[in-house]
């Protein structure tokens, strides 16, 4: 069975709805990165930032996934399948999948704030519990926090990223800039005879030598190319 790694970024989720940082009318137009997505922040004003991230959580309880999520998942019959995603919404697994490496964190988890790489302080938010408020506390006793890799943070599951990506036959890159790094620098750890595409409408300047196939269309129209034209033989 071929192992396919995906490696998908806010391109994929922007179909389901979920407002984007760096476009136009995106998320940072109405709030400064250093506020909201960075330890520093997070230490000046914790009232701030987590009742950014419980916003986030309500407007991801709106949303559905997409096509393209459904068709990722949909290959997990024929294929060896992994996600590993920049994305914190869990649009991967509503749609079925069932290996998925978050990057970025998870919006849907709290942790603690003096420890939050502890896996005994990551804990399930719920539809009915999904605010975290100044002085929640995690089980070490410290204030919760979402469980997000902030700007100036360690990105913990690189590595295991990283192990995922060297073993794959196939990667696809879907919706994502390729500037966020160390995401972007997983590329360079695929084999010399992995099958690399990159679907996505925008251009994205990645180097010639690691001979990518490019679909330029959205997530899920891209998925459907590359399913009917790439992958059924």
């Amino acid at each position: 069975m071929k192992k396919i790694v995906f490696l998908t970024g806010a391109g994929m989720s922007a179909e389901s709805g979920i407002s984007t940082f760096r476009d136009s009318g995106g998320l940072w137009e109405n709030y400064n990165v250093e506020d909201v997505a960075s330890i520093d922040g997070y230490i000046r004003n914790p009232e701030l930032v987590l009742n950014f991230y419980n916003m986030r959580r309500r407007e991801l309880l709106k949303v559905q996934p997409c096509e393209g999520h459904r068709l990722i998942a949909g290959l997990d019959d024929q294929y060896d399948v992994t996600v590993v995603t920049q994305n914190v919404d869990n649009l991967h697994e509503r749609a079925g999948s069932k290996k998925v490496i978050h990057l970025h964190g998870e919006l849907m988890k709290a942790t603690s704030s003096d420890n939050p790489n502890d896996a005994r302080c990551v804990v399930d938010l719920s539809e009915e519990s999904i605010d975290i408020n100044i002085g929640d506390k995690a089980k070490d006793g410290s204030q919760l926090r979402p469980f997000i890799v902030w700007f100036g943070e360690n990105v913990p599951m690189i590595e295991p990223a990283i192990e995922e990506v060297s073993k794959a036959d196939i990667l696809i890159v879907i919706g994502t800039s390729l500037n966020v790094y160390p995401a972007a620098g997983l590329l360079r750890y695929a084999r010399r005879d992995c099958e690399i595409y990159l679907i996505d409408p925008k251009t994205v300047n990645c180097p010639d030598n690691y001979g990518i196939t490019y679909i330029r269309k959205g997530a899920s129209e891209g998925m459907r190319t590359l399913i009917n034209d790439y992958l059924i033989k």
